[in-house]
């Protein structure tokens, strides 16, 4: 006994005519997401590097809105339940060959039919439990990396800290030094003013006492003259 016919089958649809790609192009890419749920069937479509995969995402995205604003259903409880390409018109044109004979080009077309269904309860239970279970790890990763962050973000702020103290003790030990090296210089001149003064003196004294011995000889010079 056959299947239920192409146009008998449940669910809700959404069709694009007369595309111009071959219907087998097509059909590469509708085998992919035949029996997924809608969620997984655009994530097939997003890393398929295809042409048709554009369209059919379209497509797809189409009898999705059909099926939640016509029939009221939920988008997330919905998956392919069927998806199919049936050739449309060719048109026929030709090239010029080799004396005076024409090759011939046939360019094709095809339609394209996505119907999107409720899933059965079995495959909801496990679909909800396997996106619970996502929702989990992903939650899970999502407080890791932020407590990641914050621990980064402590050991920066610690390290920055010492740098600043260690920075402000390193000018603190430098305003000591030049304190000392001010006071140590100021000394060594109060040193060398007080050794100047004490040299000076005796210098000034053998001066005053070669004055005196000059002037004495003199006056015995005079008293001899006369």
């Amino acid at each position: 006994m056959t299947g239920p016919k192409t146009n008998e089958r449940p669910g809700t649809r959404a069709t694009l005519r007369g595309y111009h790609m071959s219907a087998s192009k097509a059909r590469v890419v509708l085998n992919l997401i035949r029996n997924e749920d809608v969620t997984t069937a655009r994530e097939i479509l997003a890393g398929t590097t295809r042409e048709a995969a554009d369209v059919i995402g379209k497509v797809l995205a189409s009898a999705v809105a059909n099926a939640v604003n016509n029939d009221g259903l939920n988008a997330d409880e919905l998956f392919v339940s069927a998806a199919f390409a049936d050739e449309g018109i060719t048109m026929k044109r030709f090239t010029p060959r080799a004396r005076g004979r024409a090759g011939k080009i046939r360019k094709r077309s095809c339609h394209i039919t996505v119907i999107v269904s409720r899933l059965d309860e079995d495959r909801l239970v496990i679909l909800r439990a396997a996106r619970t279970a996502q929702a989990a790890a992903s939650r899970t990763r999502r407080v890791a990396s932020s407590r990641r962050r914050a621990d980064q973000t402590a050991s920066l702020n610690k390290r920055e800290a010492a740098a600043e103290l260690e920075i402000e003790n390193e000018n603190e030990n430098e305003g000591v030094e030049t304190e000392v090296a001010t006071d140590v210089v100021a000394n060594d001149v109060d040193t060398t003013l007080e050794e100047t003064t004490v040299e000076e003196t005796p210098a000034d004294e053998t001066v005053a006492e070669q004055a005196s011995a000059d002037e004495t000889a003199s006056d015995d010079a005079t008293e001899e003259t006369n």
